[in-house]
């Protein structure tokens, strides 16, 4: 019996701090309709910052704990407030990425100020004082002073929203900012209020908890999985079950560090519990409607059939020029472009043209990744089929229970997926299941064989580069064939409206089955080819932090443009792997590159996508008569040249960007002018010309000026 309370007084410390976190990521949402995925990394970086100022530089704890709680987290939450406040208008999928976003690059830029390699800790409060004693049960006065912190925090946040008129502006911003306007009230400021709160909360968190784990930048981010977990249970907007679902979430992992049998198959359950009860919270409970919950859906672009054909022969061309080309230790760092471009790829039909958000894409590539290391460890040919269809299965079953998720709840759901993934499944030892033996990681790495294809093994880093880049021009033309298909229009028509999907026949099950099942398969194949490339992987190199910068990348090309796969693969293995080589001091600021342009995206300044303008940039170029074959020729006339050595791989690289240039100029300048448009009177605009998407803003300025 004293081993239980003692085990419950610890979980009752934890679940306080996940009690103050929660706290704060559902008054963020409630007041302002944003849920933010980088409400851990906020605490993460006013953890670091008070071992900075107590351990770095010696400053006192409670001078310390008054600069972040007081200066450095009301100073972030502004900032955070200006870098989100372009969403507020968008859709959820937008407010997802600049979220990510934030998640993203906060955990890398405090990788870049605090090295990741040196081991960081942080005493306890109160450390020397003798602890509490309450009969059998001892508590230290760190664990008093999160529970005493978590009953304050609840009694003030109580106050605030429903007894001041604070929270009462507050509460009402997000349901109608326009409305609150009128009552004399600033929705901007109510908004600032809340992040400014939401961020203290999470500082708070932070604080408390960095005493008791390590300090490292991903670990410390995704404790939030914990918070959420405690938000879920309050449903995103009830703060007592909040308090109630941290208590349960603190409890549990307490008394699973004590009661769990010690084997080598369960220690990671213990550190994916709180994902486990996040994804069983997602499917059990009921949701209420998403808060500031829009409809903006971008279009999503009809390839041809002959564009979508040179496209295919462009990127196996890539590949064949980057096989003779480069050496054998830079065709592994920049032939995985064609693995990445896959995984990426698979995005394209799951989120872009069915509307449905994951984060777990590159977990399931890993997944392929092992169900062909194992099933084909010879390099079987017909490998890389059963490497898909595995995680065909796979994707699959996670598309079961999304049938009754959408959002920002299907994010969480995937999300909790790759956490699990990462702490437990991925980490498990070679198991027994129903007389068959299963070994995933097993602990290490695994080794991977090129595959054996008409007679031929692909055993080189050349002839797997080539493979790769086939088979990626197949899965983009499928995938283009999808958009043009029957099944593509009726993704389309479930990504606009899943009611009206159903309503007119549709079979949300059967569809959402197939294309989770879809994606699941082209990413496990990304996953086959990326382990073939390297020739061995673990399984840090398929978790979800690993998985975000993938996801930014491919919201920055344009999710319903097939072409962002090849974007993505490209940029992801191209220029932040050359500017370390080219700049090494820039080698951090280059790994930001991900997060600062998915959060330029989210502000809605690339539009439709980076792709979408590149297409529109170099079609007229293509149909040139001059600049056209100049585009074409040219780089093959470098390559030629390479190949003989008469340049070398820099001057062939800025000699190709050269041409297209050249051809871009020459194109604008051979275009004609367009004549100026005569001006329409305002009640024939949308029948003298087109309605455009500023029009209504120009109006309701109109009006508002003359009333």
């Amino acid at each position: 019996m004293d081993k239980f309370l003692a085990f419950g007084i610890v979980g009752l410390s934890t679940a306080a701090i996940y009690a103050v976190i929660g706290s704060g990521l559902v008054v963020t949402y409630t007041t302002t309709g944003v849920f933010n995925f980088a409400h851990g990394a906020a605490g993460m970086m006013s953890a670091f910052v008070y071992w900075q100022l107590t351990i770095g530089w010696g400053v006192p704890v409670p001078v310390a704990v008054v600069l972040v709680l007081v200066v450095f987290a009301p100073l972030f939450g502004l900032l955070f407030a200006r870098a989100l406040a372009p969403t507020q208008g968008l859709g959820d999928a937008e407010k997802l990425v600049m979220t990510v976003a934030l998640l993203s690059g906060l955990i890398i830029v405090a990788r870049w100020i605090w090295n990741p390699n040196v081991s960081r800790t942080l005493p306890k409060f109160f450390a020397g004082e003798r602890p509490i004693h309450l009969g059998p049960v001892t508590i230290t006065w760190h664990q008093a002073l999160t529970m005493l912190v978590a009953v304050a925090v609840a009694a003030g946040l109580r106050i605030l929203l429903y007894r001041t008129r604070t929270g009462a502006e507050m509460r009402a911003t997000v349901d109608d900012r326009a409305l609150v306007g009128l009552t004399g009230a600033d929705p901007q400021r109510a908004n600032k209020v809340a992040w400014i709160l939401g961020i203290e909360l999470a500082s708070l968190g932070g604080i408390l908890i960095a005493p008791t784990v390590a300090l490292d930048a991903s670990q410390l981010s995704l404790l939030i999985v914990s918070a959420y977990t405690a938000a879920i249970f309050g449903r995103l907007s009830n703060l007592p079950m909040t308090f109630l679902g941290a208590i349960v979430v603190g409890c549990l992992e307490s008394y699973l560090a004590g009661y769990l049998p010690q084997n080598e198959y369960l220690p990671g359950l213990r550190l994916a519990a709180p994902a486990l009860l996040l994804f069983l919270a997602l499917l059990l409970f009921p949701h209420g409607r998403l808060r500031g919950r829009d409809r903006k859906l971008s279009p999503v672009p009809l390839p041809t059939i002959t564009g979508s054909t040179v496209f295919g022969v462009i990127v196996v061309l890539v590949g064949v020029m980057l096989a003779t080309m480069l050496g054998e230790a830079n065709l592994i760092t920049y032939g995985q472009m064609f693995a990445f471009a896959i995984i990426a790829l698979s995005y394209i039909p799951l989120a872009g043209f069915a509307g449905q958000i994951s984060l777990c894409q590159l977990s399931i590539a890993g997944i392929g990744a092992i169900a062909y290391a194992h099933l084909a460890g010879h390099g079987q040919w017909w490998g890389v089929f059963a490497a898909m269809a595995v995680s065909g299965i796979v994707g699959a079953l996670i598309a079961i229970p999304a049938l009754r998720l959408s959002g920002v709840y299907l994010a969480l759901a995937t999300t909790a997926f790759a956490v699990v993934l990462d702490r437990w499944i991925f980490t498990l030892p070679e198991f027994h299941l129903f007389g068959l033996k299963i070994t995933l990681f097993d602990q290490g790495s695994v080794e991977l064989a090129g595959p054996h294809l008409f007679g031929l093994h692909l055993d080189s880093t050349a002839q797997i580069t080539v493979f790769a880049s086939i088979c990626l021009a197949l899965a983009t033309f499928a995938v283009a064939m999808l958009r043009r298909s029957r099944f593509g229009r009726r993704l389309i028509a479930l990504r606009d409206s899943e009611s009206a999907y159903a309503t007119l026949g549709g079979n949300l099950l059967l569809a959402k089955v197939a294309v989770f099942a879809l994606s699941a398969a082209i990413a496990g194949l990304g996953g086959a080819l990326y382990g073939m490339q390297l020739r061995s992987v673990t399984a840090d190199q398929f978790n979800l932090v690993a998985g975000l910068p993938i996801f930014l990348i491919v919201v920055i090309g344009g999710l319903g443009a097939v072409g962002s796969g090849f974007f993505t693969g490209v940029t992801f293995a191209g220029p932040l792997n050359v500017i370390p080589v080219l700049w090494p001091s820039l080698t951090n600021l280059a790994q930001v590159l991900p997060s600062a342009g998915g959060a330029f995206f989210a502000g809605g300044a690339l539009g439709e996508g980076a792709v979408a303008g590149m297409r529109q940039s170099f079609v007229p170029v293509l149909r040139d008569r001059f600049a056209g074959p100049l585009l074409i020729i040219g780089p093959i006339v470098l390559w030629v040249l390479r190949l003989n050595d008469i340049i070398n791989g820099w001057l062939f690289t800025l000699g190709a960007v050269i041409v297209a240039v050249a051809a871009r100029l020459w194109t604008r300048a051979r275009q004609p002018k367009p004549e100026a448009e005569p001006e329409v009177p305002v009640e024939w605009w949308g029948i003298r010309r087109p309605w455009r998407a500023e029009d209504e803003e120009v109006l309701d300025r109109a009006v508002t000026a003359r009333s």
